[in-house]
């Protein structure tokens, strides 16, 4: 491995976050000169471009044929984004809450995606057909949350969602600013994201290549953790500064993002195909890790600090299973009893209780 796919990957990592945080201002800009309010710049332009390295690495994984490093791509993100940054996000802001809406609708909604995107790579690709119904999916679920946004701007249970938007866009849209430099700042950044994409797919295929890794592997591990990297800042500084439950809608939205729109994007370029071996664990983990969400947000609405210690054990457990597994090490079979037979029993038991005794909260809160 050269000091130069080093270089690159580093460089290609930066590029692609810059490249997105230069596009969302001149994005929000321009929308907010056409008279749209921030909710509404918040939950599209934002949202759309925090998950923006994604799209671009996948989309130019899959068009070079690598279609395993596409796909690791977006559902390394979604684990990571769960386990990982809720996790720190939990730790470092002594506890997140969780809206009433993320509950009712995008949990359910994430969980759906999941659940479809293994369903649809059972066939062993995600073609045209796949993408189109994941955009139409995109566009009805963005259409339904502006909509209750903008008709219910003043309702407690979505925590105030517009105030803290209007807080983290006051910037870029404080003032008037010249069309110009508005489109400027757009062009600038999709340049920066096709660039860094570029550098980062090919710097993380040479890795592959030099570790003698799959480029599945490096997609769920390196390059989901460095296209997360925007996620990760976003929401343990939002915990850090006290707005404990936009961290959770960041990760959540980013999640439904990564499905509906990367994925649904790059499939209906070119289709993206989906192994046995993303079949076999990845994919099911991935849902695992969606399906957990439920319990343990229901359980008062609130994600607990010990409970995001155990969220970032278990990230830490998968990367240790990744390793071994791709190292082929005679411990991995025994790694893999243990979780089997006591860890994930011993898991749904306590997120089935937890999710019971919410209930039971909500219930008894209601009557």
């Amino acid at each position: 491995m050269s000091l130069f796919t080093v270089f690159s990957f580093i460089i290609g990592t930066v590029v692609l976050i810059f490249g997105a945080d230069i596009m969302v201002r001149g994005a929000a800009r321009i929308a907010a000169s056409s008279g749209l309010s921030p909710v509404v710049i918040g939950l599209t332009v934002v949202a759309f471009g925090t998950s923006a390295p994604e799209l671009a690495v996948s989309i130019g994984a899959a068009s070079r044929g690598t279609s395993d490093l596409a796909l690791g791509n977006v559902v390394g993100s979604n684990i990571a984004n769960i386990l990982l940054v809720l996790g720190l996000s939990a730790v470092v802001g002594s506890g997140l809450i969780v809206a009433f809406r993320i509950v009712r609708i995008d949990v359910p909604i994430m969980i759906g995606a999941s659940g479809a995107v293994v369903v649809l790579g059972l066939d062993g690709s995600l073609g045209h057909i796949d993408g189109a119904l994941f955009v139409l999916a995109l566009a009805a679920y963005l259409y339904r949350t502006v909509s209750s946004a903008k008709s219910s701007p003043n309702d407690n249970n979505e925590h105030s969602i517009e105030d803290e938007y209007q807080e983290g866009l006051a910037a870029d849209l404080a003032g008037a600013h010249p069309l110009w430099q508005s489109i400027s700042l757009v062009i600038a950044g999709i340049t920066m994201l096709i660039v860094g994409a570029q550098l980062l797919v090919t710097a993380a295929t040479d890795l592959a290549t030099a570790l003698g890794a799959s480029e599945l592997l490096i997609g769920l591990t390196v390059v989901a953790v460095g296209t997360s990297l925007p996620e990760i800042a976003t929401s343990i500084v939002a915990a850090a500064k006290g707005q404990r439950d936009l961290a959770v809608g960041n990760a959540v939205g980013s999640n439904l993002f990564n499905i509906l729109a990367v994925l649904g994007l790059t499939s209906l370029i070119t289709p993206i195909s989906v192994s046995n071996t993303a079949l076999g664990f990845d994919l099911p983990f991935m849902l695992a890790v969606a399906v957990a969400c439920l319990p343990i947000f229901v359980n008062g609405f609130v994600i607990k600090r010990w409970e995001g210690f155990v969220f970032v054990a278990y990230y830490a457990a998968y990367l240790v299973w990744l390793g071994l597994d791709a190292s082929s090490a005679a411990i991995h079979d025994e790694f893999s009893t243990a979780m089997l037979a006591f860890v994930v029993p011993l898991t749904a038991v306590t997120l089935v209780v937890i999710g019971l005794r919410g209930s039971r909260e909500i219930a008894s809160n209601n009557s």
